[in-house]
């Protein structure tokens, strides 16, 4: 009993951290790691077994690690190493991308090929949000993003916030739709051995269902400060043109063609047997070897806070599963459902969703895991669509409010520090709804397809 409640206490006061954003949340999770290895395992357990099953260093010398067999064996238990490591090798993978100008290239070529058309820009930068954040992580996506928007709306004289605001929705949306698109669905797949066509032909179908139904809502809602002024051909010639943005056409031509190879192995692993922790290893090291002394310059640039925010974050979870709270979360969730399939994922997709607009995604998705698992041990239900459930509730409700995800913070960031105050009213306003309508025909088409 005593370690359950030090357990929870941890995990709350972490969660507050995380929240209240008093100090930077990797030093939060790092700090409450050490806390439930001291307190946890150590007073209250003395337990080196839960130790090490959290720390879950074994797992490197798994075959099933680096290249998974026709039955994955490596403990799902602690830290998750795959993420973290795919998350990585990713990273510096986007970094190399970056430093040639590619995606600077990508949207001023979509610029111009609609011919500067704010309305079509409007509508193109949500598809191009919303397709990139399936392959890359959406943190990523916004970052450029909305900073090409802005640098946009000062040449063509639009308001981009509410290009900003339809961006990161739709960037949620398409992060949805993969494995590797959004942070939580990385958890997912690596914990329940799920593929990237596992979530493609699950999330995807209702994610792509979606995007439509939000092109048209974001549509109506702002298509009044869009403007609808057309650029004379002497103004289209004077625009900026793709070729500018590229810095190193030689390091273009090899990130881009790293980028696709990374894509075709995700695309392919469940049928190559690679595991995602291997795919973003071979990224990352050909990243590294084709940049040659721009490889310092890029692993300077990588977002080592986050790893150690991750790496901390599954070991303040693995006090709770090593405890057993998990386990009787998912009793309760359980006993209220009646074992009812059909409430279980209405329960599940709702509270992911609602607690992901109050909290960070990330943690929660990696707590309910564990929970999920034993809901379909105990229930009968299918784990996969339990997985889809959670996957979509977590994404999702991340959506709906400027701290619900990472890619909310960064795009809001980027559009303050460029003079564009995003309001919480003014986010929510538009974000809500949409957050509402995407859950509830995500509820009623899982409920549909398949229970």
């Amino acid at each position: 009993m005593a370690a359950q409640i030090t357990a929870v206490i941890i995990f709350l006061i972490m969660f507050a951290l995380i929240i209240t954003e008093k100090i930077p949340r990797h030093i939060a999770t790092t700090i409450c790691s050490i806390a439930t290895i001291i307190l946890v395992f150590g007073v209250c357990m003395h337990s080196a077994t839960a130790l090490w099953d959290t720390l879950n260093f074994q797992t490197f010398t798994s075959v099933d690690f680096w290249r998974a067999g026709a039955e994955a064996t490596e403990s799902t238990k602690g830290i998750n190493w795959q993420t973290i490591i795919f998350i990585a090798g990713m990273m510096i993978m986007v970094e190399g991308m970056a430093l040639s100008g590619f995606f600077s290239w990508l949207c001023l070529t979509i610029a111009k090929a609609v011919r500067y058309n704010t309305t079509k820009i409007f509508i193109m930068f949500m598809i191009l949000a919303f397709v990139l954040s399936m392959f890359i992580d959406s943190i990523t996506v916004i970052l450029f993003l909305a900073a090409i928007t802005i640098t946009q709306s000062k040449l063509l004289q639009f308001d981009p916030i509410p290009v900003i605001i339809a961006e990161i929705f739709c960037s949620n949306l398409g992060g949805s739709s993969t494995m590797c698109g959004d942070p939580p669905n990385i958890i997912i797949g690596t914990a329940l051995h799920y593929t990237f066509t596992d979530f493609l032909t699950n999330t995807g179908v209702i994610a792509i269902i979606c995007l439509v139904l939000m092109i048209f809502f974001f549509y109506m809602c702002f298509r009044k400060k869009l403007g609808k002024r057309n650029l004379s051909e002497e103004e289209i010639e004077k625009m900026p043109t793709p070729q500018s943005a590229i810095t190193n056409k030689r390091a273009f031509i090899i990130s881009t063609v790293i980028f696709l190879c990374a894509v075709i192995l995700l695309v392919t692993h469940g049928q190559t047997g690679l595991t995602v922790s291997t795919i973003g290893i071979i990224a990352a090291v050909a990243t590294c070897i084709t940049a040659g002394k721009k490889s310092k310059a890029i692993l300077r640039r990588v977002d080592y806070p986050t790893l150690v925010f991750f790496t901390g974050l599954f070991v303040v979870v693995g006090g709770l599963e090593e405890t057993g709270i998990l386990e009787l979360i998912a009793t309760f969730i359980h006993a209220i459902s009646g074992g009812n399939i059909t409430f279980i994922v209405i329960i599940i997709i709702w509270i992911s969703a609602v607690a992901s607009a109050i909290i960070d995604n990330i943690p929660f998705s990696a707590t309910m895991i564990p929970i999920i698992k034993s809901l379909a041990a105990t229930s009968g239900a299918d784990l996969s669509v339990l997985a889809w459930t959670l996957a979509l509730g977590t994404d999702i409700g991340g959506s709906a409010t400027p701290i619900g995800a990472s890619a909310n913070v960064v795009g809001i960031a980027v559009a303050s520090k460029n003079g564009h105050h995003i309001s919480w009213k003014q986010y929510c306003k538009y974000s809500i709804p949409a957050t509402l309508i995407v859950i509830t025909v995500s509820m009623l088409y899982i409920i549909v397809r398949y229970i």
